[in-house]
């Protein structure tokens, strides 16, 4: 088995589970590393177990893989972790609106993320990193922004179309955390709120419905805020009228998020069917913030079947060409 190859999998594997992002790291961090070798270190134990960036784990998972092996790391995680699940709306799905990269609070370069929504056969993958009020995130100024833009859209090639793109936090008076000039030349503005999710319901209400209302904003971000397990514990759903706001989101265009992650489960199955009433476009998205994560789409699908949202009211089931006529429609 090529070892880059093995590597690359056991951290696609680990993000996957959401397990310590800095444990997937180093596996990526190591294949990186002996991408660049010389093949006389390579077949060295030695002097490749003394290279920087190959501890003991990864230093055995190469070995076995040079040795012919299947690592045996690679083995157990095949049995732990969940398989993608496979659904007629999973392979419906032609993109992503929502994924991080290590510009913000994402662990991989920009590249890394494309070349996962390449293998798993995206048509498009927008690049949402925060915008500079999440400072706990890194998030973008206005001039990282600026700087980020020809990046992301310059890794377009082939059938994968990469749009420039921003999760915008919604401030507490519903305005944007980011210049209007700026969220003009994006392709895909997906709004959030991050913060004061305590607030009273009548007052995140007006929030929200001032953000809906903005012509640059395209997707409505996990609209309640809520987690419902994993490392981060749990957290109750922000309170709101939601027949109001999905209401102004189907009067303005903007698609609701059904967030793919499992920890999140956004919104919730209730909320779901009050968006469908009011007549809600949705974008089932990932939420990536590593590569291996991209695949939690199939459990945004899941979902979504299940809550029987029709696959044509999905924007991520359209076209490159539909989708950016939608986006830029404002």
């Amino acid at each position: 088995m090529d070892a880059v190859a093995a590597l690359q999998e056991i951290a696609s594997l680990l993000e996957r589970e959401r397990a310590s992002r800095y444990r997937a790291k180093a596996f990526r961090a190591a294949a990186s590393v002996i991408a660049g070798l010389p093949d006389d270190v390579l077949s060295d134990p030695e002097r490749l177990r003394a290279v920087k960036g190959i501890g003991s784990s990864t230093f055995e998972v190469i070995r076995q893989a040079q040795q012919g092996q299947v690592p045996d790391y690679l083995v157990e995680l095949r049995g732990e972790v969940e398989p993608e699940i496979r659904s007629a709306l999973r392979g419906r799905l032609r993109g992503d609106l929502h994924a991080h990269t290590e510009w913000s609070d994402g662990t991989t370069p920009i590249e890394a993320m494309v070349e996962a929504a390449r293998s798993l056969g995206h048509e498009y993958l927008a690049i949402t990193d925060h915008s500079p009020r999440l400072r706990v995130a890194r998030g973008l100024s206005a001039e990282r922004l600026k700087e980020q833009i020809p990046l992301v859209r310059a890794q377009s090639g082939g059938s994968l179309t990469v749009l420039a793109g921003i999760e915008v936090d919604i401030l507490e008076d519903g305005q944007l955390d980011q210049h209007p000039e700026l969220l003009a030349e994006l392709d895909v503005v997906v709004a959030s709120v991050h913060s004061k999710l305590r607030m009273d319901a009548a007052p995140m209400t007006r929030r929200m419905l001032a953000a809906v209302a903005n012509p640059h904003v395209n997707v409505l971000g996990h609209c309640t805020g809520r987690l419902v397990e994993g490392s981060r514990g749990t957290r109750p759903p922000s309170l709101f009228d939601a027949q109001a706001v999905f209401a102004a989101c189907a009067e303005n265009g903007v698609a609701v998020e059904i967030n793919s992650r499992p920890e999140r489960q956004d919104p919730p199955d209730d909320l779901i069917a009050v968006a469908l009433a009011e007549g809600c476009l949705f974008s089932i998205d990932s939420d990536a913030h590593a590569p291996g994560q991209l695949s939690l789409l199939d459990h945004g699908a899941q979902r979504a079947e299940a809550a029987g949202v029709p696959a044509e009211r999905i924007v991520t089931t359209w076209g490159v060409d539909r989708l950016r006529a939608w986006a830029r429609s404002d």
